[in-house]
C-alpha cells in the first residue's frame, strides 16, 4: 500500500508537467546489492567461517548415526531383544541429537545472516543517502514494478560500497 501510495503521488506530479522536468529519480536494486556488494560478500565469506565447525559436527553427527542403523541392520539378526532394543534406543536418542543440532545451527545461521543483512541495508541505505544528496536526485526508490535502466543507479551504490571498509564490523 506504502508504495501505491508513492507511486500515486509521483504520477500526479509528474502529470502536473511542472516535477516531470525538474525532478530527479533513481533507482536501486536492494536485491543486487545484497547479492553483489563487498559488504555482502565480505558477511558471507565470514557467516560461512564461523559455521564451518558446527556444520562439519553436524556432519559428523549424522554419519555416526547413519553407521550405527546400519550396523544395527547388519547385526539384527545375530542379536538378542534386549541388545537390539538397547541399540535402537541408542539411535533414537541420536536422531534426536542430530535434529536439535540441525534446528539450533539453522536458527544461530538465521539470527546471524539477519544482523549482517541488517547492517548491510544500513551502509546501503547511508550510500543511497550520500549519492542522492550529492547528485542531487529527488527521489530514490527501491522497489518498483518497472523501472527504465537509466534511472538505475544500483552500480553506484556498489562502487560507493566497494569504497568502503569491505569487512563486516566485528562483534
Amino acid at each position: 500500500m506504502k508504495n501505491g501510495i508513492v507511486t500515486g503521488i509521483l504520477l500526479c506530479a509528474f502529470a502536473t508537467g511542472a516535477l516531470a522536468e525538474t525532478a530527479r529519480i533513481g533507482f536501486v536494486d536492494t536485491e543486487r546489492i545484497l547479492r553483489e556488494s563487498e559488504p555482502a560478500l565480505a558477511a558471507q565469506k565470514l557467516i560461512d567461517k564461523e559455521f564451518s565447525v558446527r556444520e562439519q559436527e553436524v556432519k559428523a553427527l549424522a554419519k555416526q548415526l547413519q553407521d550405527a542403523k546400519e550396523n544395527l541392520e547388519s547385526a539384527r539378526a545375530k542379536l538378542s531383544d534386549s541388545t537390539r532394543r538397547i541399540q535402537e534406543r541408542e539411535i533414537d536418542n541420536l536422531n534426536l541429537l542430530l535434529q536439535t543440532r540441525q534446528r539450533e545451527l539453522r536458527e544461530d545461521l538465521s539470527l546471524r545472516q539477519n544482523e549482517e543483512l541488517a547492517r548491510i541495508l544500513a551502509r546501503a541505505d547511508q550510500a543511497i543517502r550520500q549519492i542522492a544528496e550529492t547528485e542531487q536526485y529527488d527521489f530514490i526508490l527501491q522497489e518498483a514494478v518497472y523501472r527504465s535502466p537509466k534511472v538505475d543507479i544500483t552500480d553506484k551504490v556498489l562502487k560507493y560500497l566497494a569504497g568502503e571498509q569491505t569487512e563486516p564490523a566485528e562483534r
